[in-house]
């Protein structure tokens, strides 16, 4: 068995028993919206750069996928194979990923921002056959990046063009050779990897994460529940799909609920804005930078978006002032969650949380998963104290491909997240931040996230994250990298007297501050801090 089989053989028994694992794929979720809801529809997606919009019903998003698989499989796509794609949020990219389920394929979906570099280590550590590519987007020739790499990887055999012509052309996938009407979909167990991601960069290393549609669905189950979405709700998804908060929440959940999907290919707050009014979306889920500039606009402009009942905000630690005001403007129930691409939306607040709860914490864990906090020696922490985070449960993930030894995962299950966090006597968690972003001055923990908080709440700011770097006497420093809000201003006199007046400690404040004009970021939103720290360490005046 691989360690991946092994893995999952040891989680199944009391993961089935507690009801949390069964036999369902995305494809039963499917085959059942097409029976109930053959007219509904499905996706909703437009091209950015052309104006084109798409509209696929259930039934015909069935048949699309059909096809696709059909033509996959007349290429030599079998069980197990991998077929990458590297798309921004468009149709094609849930058609590729249903017909990879019924193939038994493993969808591998890639960022738009990679190039050559990461393409030839991603494809080629995945072993993929298929590559798929839009023949252009933001201005980059994509087919020609694709053709260098495929020289450079040797099982890729075939690369398809979204938007393409020719033999290329994304469409020939839609012209099998056989009769679809007598296509038989590969066998399929809910514990065969069905997907491959690499994790987003925010260290500079990627992994492969495999998924399972038992650690996938085990999650979304709970997650919907909890918020209450159904097959009615109207998912706006603004987040690359390539990414695993898009891809959980933006193509499977909607099918496993039999709801529509809205897919934004290209953010700016005054389209999500548009797509959200007029397709009535009610649910929707990103980065704080979507809820940040979706909020500013609405406030600004007075263009309401009053059928969103739900924003969930993941991938940091949300500031109270925005929660709060994007509850005002918005009229909808903000939550905030963690997790990451190994497993999912971990915690959640709860929509009848209290204001304080909700502000304050990053959720509480979904059924099917536990939370423990360790101190520096290993010993469990009591409610309240700051350590590392680990996780346990149906929705962590079933390994890392071909790199076991990455895997922080205990013989017990516990998968050590690298984030540090503390834990209130009711399981609710806040993120401290990662372990890798502690600062460290003098001996002291700096408490990041809450400098980040305060900061934030300056009327100039737009946007802040706090890095360390190094000192000679201190061990370290820390610098504030800001963008300020159009037309402001900010000077470190200016800063620090801001942080008095918070009753901040001094040891606590900054001791640089650097304003930008943005943020390094992954394409999931996510500041990358490694760079930032970098831009620190090499700008640091002489010790």
């Amino acid at each position: 068995m691989t360690p991946q089989q092994q893995r999952l053989a040891a989680r199944g028994p009391a993961a089935r028993a507690a009801g949390h694992w069964g036999d369902a794929t995305l494809r039963d979720h499917l085959a059942r919206a097409v029976a109930a809801t053959p007219e509904r529809t499905a996706i909703v997606a437009r091209r950015s750069e052309n104006g084109e919009e798409r509209r696929i019903s259930y039934r015909e998003l069935d048949a699309l996928a059909t096809r696709v698989a059909l033509s996959l499989r007349e290429r030599g796509v079998g069980p197990g194979d991998v077929v990458s794609f590297q798309l921004p949020n468009w149709w094609e990219f849930s058609v590729l990923h249903l017909a990879c389920l019924k193939l038994g394929a493993v969808s591998n979906p890639l960022m738009v921002i990679f190039r050559q570099r990461e393409l030839r280590f991603m494809l080629g550590l995945a072993e993929s056959k298929v590559l798929v590519v839009p023949h252009r987007f933001r201005g980059f020739d994509y087919p020609a990046m694709a053709a260098e790499v495929q020289a450079e990887v040797p099982t890729l055999r075939h690369v398809f063009v979204a938007g393409g012509a020719g033999a290329q052309a994304f469409d020939r996938l839609l012209e099998p050779a056989g009769d679809p009407v007598a296509f038989a979909q590969a066998p399929l167990s809910a514990d065969d990897i069905i997907q491959l991601l690499y994790t987003s960069g925010t260290t500079g290393e990627p992994k492969g994460v495999m998924h399972t549609s038992n650690t996938m669905l085990s999650n979304l189950g709970p997650f919907a529940a909890r918020l209450g979405l159904g097959g009615d709700d109207v998912i706006h998804m603004p987040s690359p799909l390539a990414h695993q908060l898009g891809f959980m929440y933006g193509i499977v959940l909607p099918v496993m609920l039999g709801g529509t999907a809205v897919l934004q290919d290209i953010f700016t707050a005054p389209e999500m804005a548009r797509q959200v009014r007029e397709e009535r979306a009610s649910f929707t889920m990103g980065a704080t930078p979507f809820l940040n500039d979706l909020t500013e606009h609405v406030a600004q402009t007075g263009e309401a978006t009053p059928s969103l009942r739900v924003f969930v905000s993941a991938g940091a630690p949300i500031p109270r002032a925005l929660v709060a005001k994007a509850r005002q403007v918005l009229g909808s129930a903000i939550i905030s969650a963690w997790g990451m691409s190994e497993n999912g939306a971990v915690t959640t607040t709860r929509i009848e949380d209290d204001e304080e709860r909700a502000t304050t914490t990053d959720g509480c864990p979904l059924p099917g998963m536990e939370l423990r906090i360790l101190g520096a020696s290993g010993e469990v922490l009591p409610p309240g104290a700051e350590g590392s985070l680990q996780v346990r449960g149906c929705s962590n993930f079933a390994g890392y491909l071909k790199r076991p030894e990455l895997d922080p995962t205990d013989p017990d299950g516990w998968f050590d997240t690298g984030d540090l966090a503390r834990m209130d006597a009711q399981g609710y968690i806040r993120i401290a931040g990662r372990s890798k972003d502690i600062i460290i001055r003098g001996g002291e923990n700096i408490p990041v996230v809450e400098v980040e908080g305060l900061l934030y709440r300056h009327p100039a700011v737009a946007e802040v994250a706090v890095v360390g770097f190094p000192d000679p006497r201190l061990g370290e420093r820390a610098c504030a990298y800001v963008r300020l809000r159009e037309g402001a201003t900010l000077g470190m006199a200016e800063m620090v007297t801001y942080l008095e007046a918070q009753k901040m400690a001094r040891q606590y404040m900054p001791e640089r501050l650097e304003i930008v004009a943005e943020l390094p970021r992954t394409p999931s939103g996510k500041i990358q801090k490694f760079r930032l720290r970098e831009m620190a360490r090499e700008s640091a005046p002489p010790g």
